[in-house]
C-alpha cells in the first residue's frame, strides 16, 4: 500500500497565466486538484516542501492529503511542470480520489536478492527489460513499487509477469500476453586472437 503524506496549501481565487505568475512571485507554486466529480480547487503550495517532495522516490505513486481551508482532498499526483533551465517545480496536478476510485499508473520495479541470484553469481547480466510496470490498481490499494525476486533464476531465464507476485487488488494493464520484465543474459566473451 502506498505512503500518504500531509501537504497544507492555500486557496487561490482565479486560474490564469498572470495568476499563476502572481503566485510564483509571491514564493508559492501554483497547482490544481481535479476529479471524483467535483469542481476544481486552485491552491497554492509552499516551494520549499513540495520541491523536497517530488525529489523523494515514488512520488507519482504516493497518495498525498492536502489540506485547504479545514478541507481535506485525498489526491494522487498526475504531473508537475518544470522550468527548463533550472529544473523547479512550475505547476501541478493532482487526481482527486476515493479508496474505491480505480487508477491506471506505471509502478517503479525493484529487483532484490541479486547478489544470491545463481545465473549472476555464475557471470550472466542482469538486462531490465521493463523499469516500471503500467498496472490496475484502486487508490488504496496502490503500491509503492513492485518487487521482483531473483533467487533461483540461472542464465538464461527471463523473468515474465506470471512469476511477478503483484499486492493484492494489483493487475497489470497488458493481459494479453505474458511480457518479460527481465532477462538473465550470458556474459560475452571476446576471444583471444
Amino acid at each position: 500500500m502506498t505512503q500518504i503524506i500531509a501537504l497544507a496549501a492555500t486557496a487561490r481565487d482565479r486560474a490564469g497565466k498572470g495568476t499563476a505568475r502572481a503566485t510564483r512571485r509571491a514564493g508559492s507554486i501554483p497547482a490544481v486538484i481535479y476529479g471524483n466529480k467535483e469542481k476544481p480547487v486552485m491552491i497554492a503550495l509552499d516551494t520549499t516542501k513540495f520541491t523536497r517532495e517530488i525529489h523523494r522516490p515514488g512520488f507519482f505513486t504516493h497518495l498525498f492529503d492536502i489540506t485547504v481551508d479545514g478541507v481535506t482532498h485525498r489526491v494522487l499526483p498526475r504531473d508537475v511542470q518544470l522550468d527548463p533551465v533550472y529544473d523547479r517545480p512550475l505547476h501541478a496536478d493532482f487526481l482527486r480520489v476515493s479508496d474505491t476510485t480505480e487508477i491506471t499508473l506505471k509502478v517503479p520495479v525493484e529487483f532484490v536478492n541479486v547478489e544470491t541470484c545463481p545465473g549472476i553469481k555464475k557471470g550472466g547480466i542482469l538486462n531490465i527489460v521493463r523499469h516500471d510496470i503500467e498496472v490496475f490498481a484502486k487508490a488504496a490499494d496502490l503500491p509503492e513499487k513492485i518487487t521482483v525476486d531473483l533467487a533461483g533464476f540461472e542464465v538464461g531465464s527471463s523473468i515474465h509477469i506470471s512469476s511477478v507476485k503483484l499486492p493484492e487488488g494489483v493487475r497489470p494493464t497488458i493481459t494479453d500476453r505474458d511480457f518479460t520484465v527481465a532477462t538473465i543474459a550470458a556474459p560475452t566473451v571476446k576471444a583471444d586472437a
